[in-house]
């Protein structure tokens, strides 16, 4: 199996974060966000090559990728941003064989033992979700297969959103049905993959619709906070070094780096700080700190810093960059 990871956008919604760190390369609980992902292949096995569509700093993820995963890797420039069907469309040289197609804005818990056993032509996985406004939501039949997939519906045609997890069994099919859709105009300048599984469906294709236990969203930087959170508890990524001092008040879960200064502060709940960072008369909680900072006289809630950043007589929330200053005094 190949599988092919889209990574060209920009990050937008998380800048000003992602104006010099790839958006998949952000730390949830000490840990990239495309770290997630990569585990879970790793615990799948079979993985023969990873094709990376990148754009936004892809020489960063280009080097990331190269230290950090053991299967051979191909990067591909997606030059101009035209959709998500143009982005799988780029790997189409290197696709020989059954595919997955994993995007990385989200952490999620699905069975991916599952692959092994589809005897359909793929599956799709998706969260049952109530604000189902917000999202592309799939239709399916008595069955469990794909009939149709509905983005943003009025009505509750569908509770279950498409989270961005594929595998395609029948890749010859994937292809053809992203043929056709690049051939038709554009829907509001931009091609849609989804568009190419109607196509398979349409031809007669069974697609299975799985749902996960878990979809934790890592795009915005509200709910990449609540997603670092999620995986402090749920998934106990929390830890804390031993030597911090006698003065430090920790309040779990935190995940809390070795080579982490803490001094006359209480840190946490729901609290993840880089290595390197000295936090002194200060209480953090539901924020997330990189390397190399220097928090003092700060009272910090819901906040996303960057690395080597500092903040001195603050008391709020607050998103900053890498190497940014904040003086509240």
């Amino acid at each position: 199996m190949k599988v092919i990871i889209p990574l060209a956008g920009k990050g937008t919604r998380l800048r000003p974060h992602t104006h010099l760190v790839p958006k998949p390369m952000l730390k949830i609980a000490g840990k990239p966000v495309i770290d997630y992902v990569m585990d879970d292949l790793k615990k799948l096995g079979g993985v023969e090559e990873v094709i990376y569509i990148t754009g936004h700093l892809k020489d960063k993820v280009e080097e990331y990728v190269r230290k950090h995963t053991p299967w051979k890797s191909v990067f591909i420039e997606q030059l101009k941003q035209l959709g998500t069907a143009d982005a799988i469309a780029l790997a189409k040289p290197h696709v020989d064989q059954p595919v997955m197609v994993i995007f990385v804005d989200t952490i999620f818990d699905a069975d991916l033992g599952l692959i092994p056993k589809c005897k359909g032509d793929g599956i799709i996985w998706v969260k049952t979700v109530d604000d189902y406004q917000r999202f592309g939501v799939v239709v399916a039949d008595a069955n469990g297969h794909m009939r149709k997939i509905v983005e943003k519906p009025t009505t509750p045609v569908s509770k279950r959103a498409n989270i961005g997890l594929y595998y395609l069994k029948n890749w010859k099919l994937l292809y053809e049905g992203i043929d056709h859709v690049m051939k038709q105009p554009p829907n509001q300048g931009e091609y849609y993959l989804t568009d190419a599984f109607q196509y398979m469906v349409d031809k007669g294709a069974r697609l299975d619709v799985v749902d996960v236990d878990g979809w934790y969203d890592a795009g915005k930087i509200d709910t990449l906070l609540e997603t670092n959170r999620i995986m402090l508890e749920k998934r106990k990524m929390a830890r804390r070094p031993k030597d911090l001092g006698a003065d430090a008040t920790i309040v779990e879960p935190v995940y809390i780096e070795d080579g982490v200064t803490i001094r006359r502060s209480t840190v946490g709940p729901n609290v993840s700080v880089g290595k390197g960072t000295v936090i002194e008369d200060s209480t953090l909680r539901d924020t997330i700190v990189g390397e190399k900072c220097v928090l003092a006289r700060a009272q910090l809630h819901d906040s996303l810093i960057g690395d080597e950043v500092v903040v001195r007589g603050f008391k709020g929330h607050a998103t900053l960059g890498d190497h940014g200053e904040l003086t509240g005094e």
